[in-house]
């Protein structure tokens, strides 16, 4: 954790230094993650959130070559092509093309970008949320059983369901035997409990003492 702070730290410096340039920012922070750093090119943009807007298909799409784990992929889809799509710089087709890559990493981004339609602490600002955009990207990737796909599809639609539980909801239920278990136990707990994983409730302690005899009643 105190590495991602110093590296968070370091993006809020370098973004202030580019406040009225945003894209020189971008062409930093694009040969930032060619050199082998996407994690401070991802906190750049994290940084500078309006730099997004500025750019190109082509640009964001050159990202994709960097996403090899699971962070990546969420940093990518968080701060850069959600807000994008969200912003109208790339479109629906542009995501929906990713559903259909040989890469794992490539899938799971085109629904993580679902993410930042749906979550505040992301920049959606809709009252309900994009269930319309969401739910078409969760729909082809339905079938996928890659774990890192999987996992995906699950937030996509717990994120979903705390703006639009109904969308949610329906989704779960028309496509229930198409959807993988943990999907379904996941999308259904946070619907039913707002937690993804609730704990079990713990049962009262059992008494060793032997249950007392009931006196007798007198004849």
């Amino acid at each position: 954790m105190a590495a991602i702070a110093a590296v968070r730290t370091k993006a809020k410096s370098i973004a202030k230094q580019h406040k009225d340039d945003p894209k020189s920012l971008v062409a930093l922070a694009l040969r930032t993650a060619k050199d082998g750093d996407e994690q401070l090119a991802f906190e750049l943009f994290r940084a500078a959130p309006k730099a997004v807007a500025t750019m190109s298909l082509r640009q964001i799409e050159s990202l994709l070559p960097s996403l090899h784990d699971w962070n990546s992929i969420d940093c990518f889809g968080s701060f850069v092509s959600g807000p994008a799509w969200r912003e109208g710089v790339i479109s629906d087709t542009d995501i929906h093309n990713w559903t259909a890559s040989e890469s794992r990493w490539v899938r799971r981004a085109a629904l993580v970008s679902t993410v930042p339609l749906n979550l505040p602490a992301r920049g959606a600002t809709a009252p309900k949320g994009d269930a319309k955009k969401t739910l078409a990207v969760c729909l082809k990737l339905i079938d996928d059983r890659d774990d890192m796909v999987v996992k995906a599809l699950s937030w996509a639609i717990r994120v979903l369901a705390m703006k639009d539980p109904d969308a949610a909801a329906g989704f779960i239920q028309l496509h229930q035997p198409r959807l993988a278990a943990r999907v379904l136990r996941e999308a259904r707990n946070k619907l039913t409990t707002g937690l993804k994983n609730p704990r079990p409730k713990r049962q009262s302690p059992r008494s060793n003492k032997a249950p007392s005899t009931p006196l007798k009643k007198s004849p």
